[in-house]
């Protein structure tokens, strides 16, 4: 195996953990909250400048909509040929503004704590200082190499699609520096599409006690629905479905003339979302004299372990094994910028980031132990002619 690759790779003890923990604590003390666009744009501001002085290529794309800028960031010395390496991660969070100063970051033993670190600040900072490295020592990969840095990925990234379909429609292989689950190590190869509805209930109000039978409650209507989105979990096989907000009524001793619910469906393949989709958005009401609407659809497409993905990830077990990095994957049901690449037919390969836990939630964490060795992965994913030729086919 060892004399398949390139022998000056560098191995995980090359990398300074210690460095790389900073900076990307540098980047989480930097609140990025989906809606806050100004501040985006000074994280984005900061990583622009630091790639001052170095032969590399910047095209920001601003804020609009209410949704954070981008910034896409590339590196073409002579000698490096095709189409480029794309990395693409974002840099909102979940998390308001003044979170920090509730949760500031932490160690505690090899856990690293910080509001946004494992959902994915790490994970980005370590693509972009990886490119940043690479172009500092002058060193010519096989292909150019693109980074590609968003600001609307935890609201669904309505703007930065656009960019993203475009950006992977040309580039050779994906690669997404989102969290790593499960053990250290472990990528994904392939991931559940995800839509959301909102479905609303029209009734008619009365006097629960003087007139009851003259009202139609909506949320007699949308308990209906609810109980049979739930059934639906056990009919279909690829898909599932939760209920996560209802809301209706005013008061106790009125029959309620409103009610909505607001659904969440994950799906293994294309044809069921497209057939699933058209069936929530034709549902019809079930109750006497109610009227109801549906919107919503499809945000991100399935993410399918293809023939394409699933070499990729071979050659990517095989540089793990001559790196001596532990190499696992698995499948997960939560989605990622990963998925419109992957619709586009690109070999994609995800949790890229460093391991660890609680995306979204107040133990949030990264494990330190896994920052270098995701760092020589992917320094050697970028840089390995042997890699790359096998990855691609």
């Amino acid at each position: 195996m060892t004399d398949q690759f390139e022998t000056d790779l560098p191995r995980a003890a090359d990398f300074d953990t210690d460095a790389l923990a900073a900076g990307i604590v540098r980047w989480v003390e930097m609140e990025t909250p989906s809606d806050r666009p100004d501040l985006i744009d000074r994280l984005l501001d900061d990583v622009e400048a630091s790639f001052d002085g170095l032969p590399v290529s910047l095209r920001r794309i601003p804020a609009r909509d209410g949704c954070g800028g981008q910034l896409v960031i590339d590196y073409a010395p002579r000698g490096c040929t095709g189409q480029p390496a794309l990395l693409m991660g974002h840099v909102d969070t979940v998390w308001d503004t003044g979170t920090l100063a509730e949760r500031p970051v932490r160690r505690d033993g090899d856990r690293l704590h910080g509001p946004g670190i494992f959902d994915m600040k790490a994970g980005s900072y370590l693509a972009t200082n990886t490119l940043r490295h690479i172009a500092a020592k002058g060193l010519v990969p096989p292909r150019p190499i693109r980074v590609f840095l968003n600001g609307d990925e935890e609201i669904g990234s309505p703007v930065s699609r656009e960019t993203i379909e475009e950006l992977s429609a040309d580039a050779a292989f994906v690669l997404v520096p989102e969290p790593s689950f499960e053990a250290p190590g472990t990528v994904i190869t392939a991931r559940k599409g995800w839509a959301r509805f909102t479905l609303t209930a029209h009734g008619v109000s009365s006097h629960a006690g003087g007139n009851r039978t003259d009202g139609r409650s909506a949320i007699h209507e949308i308990a209906r629905h609810i109980m049979q989105m739930e059934a639906m979990n056990e009919t279909e096989t690829s898909a599932t479905f939760n209920v996560g907000v209802v809301e209706g009524g005013t008061r106790a001793n009125v029959v309620p003339d409103l009610a909505r619910i607001e659904i969440d469906m994950r799906v293994d393949d294309i044809a069921t979302g497209e057939r699933l989709v058209r069936e929530m958005l034709a549902r019809q009401p079930i109750g006497d004299d109610i009227r109801l609407t549906v919107s919503g659809g499809m945000n991100r497409p399935p993410f399918a372990r293809s023939d394409a993905v699933a070499r990729l990830y071979a050659a990517t077990a095989a540089l793990a094994g001559h790196l001596d990095l532990p190499i696992a994957e698995t499948s997960r049901g939560g989605v990622s910028d990963g998925n419109f690449a992957a619709a586009l037919g690109r070999p994609v390969l995800d949790g890229m980031g460093c391991s660890g836990a609680g995306a979204h939630a107040v133990h949030e964490h990264i494990l330190v132990s896994t920052i270098a060795p995701r760092a020589a992965l992917m320094h050697g994913m970028l840089m390995s002619q042997r890699f790359q030729a096998t990855a691609l086919g």
